[in-house]
C-alpha cells in the first residue's frame, strides 16, 4: 500500500475518503466592493462576539478570496471565502467530529451572512 494510504488507511485497513467540503452561498445586491468590507466588519465581530466558540488560526484575505482556518473543541477546520458581484461562497473542510455539526453549521453562516449582507 503507497505511503499516502497508509497513513490514512482505519483499523482493518481500509483507505478513509477524504471529507467532502461544506459549501454554502450566500446571495447579495451590494456589489463585490461593499460586500467585502462588510465582511471584514462582520467577521471581526463575530470572532470577538463568538470567541469562546471558536478561535482564528490564519486569516489571509486576497482581492476578493479569504482564505482561513479556524479551531474549535481542538478540531481544525480550513476553507476560503470568494465575494462576487452578487453572491458570497463559502467552502470549508471538517474534521469528522465538525462534520457531523454540518447541518447547524451550515444554518448558522447563512443567518449570519445575510445578516452582514442585507441591503441597508
Amino acid at each position: 500500500m503507497p505511503r499516502e494510504a497508509t497513513e490514512r488507511a482505519g483499523s482493518h485497513g481500509v483507505v478513509q475518503a477524504m471529507p467532502q467540503p461544506l459549501v454554502i452561498s450566500v446571495p447579495h445586491s451590494l456589489g463585490k466592493e461593499e460586500a467585502i468590507r462588510r465582511l471584514k466588519s462582520g467577521l471581526a465581530t463575530a470572532q470577538s462576539q463568538f470567541r469562546q466558540f471558536f478561535t482564528v488560526q490564519e486569516e489571509i484575505w486576497s482581492g476578493d478570496r479569504l482564505a482561513f482556518r479556524v479551531a474549535t473543541l481542538g478540531q481544525t477546520a480550513s476553507g476560503s471565502l470568494d465575494v462576487a458581484e452578487d453572491h458570497v461562497r463559502l467552502e470549508i473542510v471538517l474534521p469528522w467530529l465538525l462534520s457531523m455539526a454540518a447541518r447547524q453549521i451550515q444554518r448558522v453562516v447563512n443567518a449570519q451572512g445575510t445578516i452582514m449582507l442585507e441591503k441597508k
